[in-house]
């Protein structure tokens, strides 16, 4: 495998000198473009170093562990470990932890899926019956691309009651789980996110190829690669260099920086417990797949050219929104959610104990891409993830330049995303107070604006308890959400930090802010994102 890693790094390189050639500059113009921000030693943003947030994050949100890696294409310029790898054993998180990296499994499915397309050993449009035969029938008209696009209807196994985390499952049990089940949905006419969708693929995969799902994204992906981190947890014994205690690196050269698997940990009662890895198993095509951040910044590279999807028109398929067989236009795919940001994609997610993110800025003017891995589930880390790319290249971001303000950018217009935002709160039975259109109010009186609007709302009794520790916190009461378009097109969700405002206020309820900042949290990523974490 040491003799493929030159082949892959001249091949990157080739191809990032065509990607960054934009189309209508000349080759100099768009180098210029687009190494301006390229190679700076000062990564900061809002005046804080890229470290700094990372440590603020884990304090904050308790993690033992956390890996980082950036790609800035064709280069990894920055892989790091931040904490443990495990709680209970010497294990410091490193650029060779392996984390399982749950949902951008998918990711990896998805490619495989195409390779067989492109080999003729499947039809992505094909009813998944001619793979499966034995499915039932509600489910077997279903076709291979609506798997992909998460359109097909099929219950997700997660969501049913027999579905046990700490039990271990075989692909076909745990289709059983929701096998009787009426659809969703008719295919084809709305997105779910569904772990039995995939695990359908990864059968398929596995029919089409005639090999295990393990060993076609082994041989297909992980080894041309030089992938040495990246594995499944039926490899551990044979692939990773785990050891308790630490000893044998003084004399056994794989032990040096080993391969090694990070504990994973959830909360019971606010003690953090260890998740047997091999429960990620449970997630086969799905969420079954480990890696470090680096390998994933690797595998991420190449994905930009024909290394891994060979036919750009199957790229565009994978990594643009999805029409659906209604004719509705939906920001995702196979797990991927799209901004309208260019070229920005998204991926991300939780298993039992872990968290992972990665994010992709392919326009030929950006070509930043972060990975977070850490090992605590149910961890958001969108917010910071795009803080760091915006330390790399300062449009990334929304630009507002303050801490103070929390942001995420939405795949949906102005409009959507408010009324999503309100369906949500009638939902929850949180009142509305006021909605203000900025931008028809501008027009009103003569002006121009973007689309500017705010919703205030929230709980009288939940706002009071506020006041009832510091009166003057009623200048920002109710709660408020900002949404608005920017000069770039792109929609932004942007609210004060209640964490700021009860520190500015002299707040002394700490349990109420606490509450209050997770409600806002989980509201805004139920709006702005296409699947729900």
């Amino acid at each position: 495998m040491a003799r493929q890693r030159p082949t892959f790094a001249r091949s990157i390189a080739a191809l990032t000198l065509v990607l960054s050639i934009a189309p209508g500059l000349a080759p100099s113009e768009a180098a210029a473009q687009a190494d301006a921000d390229r190679g700076r030693v000062v990564l900061s943003t809002s005046g804080k170093f890229i470290d700094q947030r990372i440590a603020e994050f884990m304090e904050k949100n308790d993690v033992p562990g956390l890996a980082m890696a950036i790609v800035q294409a064709p280069y990894i310029p920055r892989s790091a470990g931040y904490g443990r790898a495990s709680l209970a054993d010497d294990e410091l998180a490193s650029t060779r932890t392996m984390w399982n990296i749950g949902p951008l499994t998918q990711a990896f499915t998805a490619v495989a899926i195409f390779q067989l397309y492109e080999a003729q050993k499947l039809d992505i449009h094909a009813a998944i019956g001619k793979y499966l035969p034995d499915l039932p029938a509600a489910w077997a008209k279903t076709t291979v691309f609506q798997l992909l696009q998460h359109a097909s209807g099929i219950p997700d196994y997660r969501t049913s009651a027999d579905f046990k985390e700490d039990r271990t499952y075989r692909p076909a049990e745990l289709a059983a789980l929701v096998s009787a089940q009426p659809l969703l949905f008719e295919p084809g006419t709305q997105v779910r996110m569904s772990a039995t969708g995939f695990l359908l693929l990864g059968l398929i995969v596995e029919r089409a190829s005639g090999v295990s799902f393990h060993d076609y994204v082994t041989r297909h992906q992980i080894e041309p690669l030089g992938l040495r981190s990246t594995m499944f947890a039926e490899d551990f014994p044979k692939k990773s260099f785990r050891e308790k205690p630490h000893a044998r690196f003084k004399s056994e050269i794989p032990f040096i920086n080993p391969v090694e698997p990070a504990v994973g940990y959830y909360d019971v009662q606010g003690k953090r417990v260890a998740v047997d890895p091999r429960s990620s198993a449970n997630f086969f095509a799905f969420g079954s797949l480990w890696s470090s951040a680096e390998d994933i910044s690797a595998w991420d590279i190449a994905l930009a050219g024909g290394i891994l999807v060979k036919r750009e028109e199957n790229r565009a398929l994978i990594y643009k929104p999805t029409k659906l067989a209604n004719g509705t236009t939906v920001p995702a795919m196979a797990g991927w959610e799209f901004t309208r940001h260019p070229g920005f994609m998204e991926i991300k997610g939780s298993t039992p104990g872990f968290s992972a993110y990665l994010s992709r800025f392919t326009a030929p003017r950006d070509l930043v891409c972060v990975t977070l891995l850490a090992n605590k589930e149910g961890l958001d880390m969108t917010g910071l993830a795009r803080d760091i790319a915006e330390s790399y290249k300062a449009d990334l971001g929304a630009g507002i330049g303050s801490d103070g303000i929390v942001t995420q950018e939405s795949k949906f217009s102005v409009d959507e995303t408010v009324s999503r935002l309100k369906a949500l709160l009638g939902e929850r039975n949180v009142p509305v107070f006021a909605t203000f259109d900025h931008g028809e109010n501008a027009r009103q009186a003569g002006m121009e604006l973007r689309p500017t609007k705010v919703v205030v709302f929230g709980n009288p009794k939940v706002g009071t308890k506020l006041m009832q520790s510091s009166q003057a916190i009623a200048l920002d009461l109710p709660l408020r959400l900002s949404v608005w378009e920017d000069e770039r097109s792109r929609v932004w969700v942007g609210y004060h930090a209640m964490e700021r405002l009860a520190a500015e206020y002299n707040v002394k309820d700490n349990t109420t802010v606490l509450a209050i900042e997770q409600m806002l949290e989980k509201l805004v990523a139920k709006i702005v994102n296409v699947y729900d974490y």
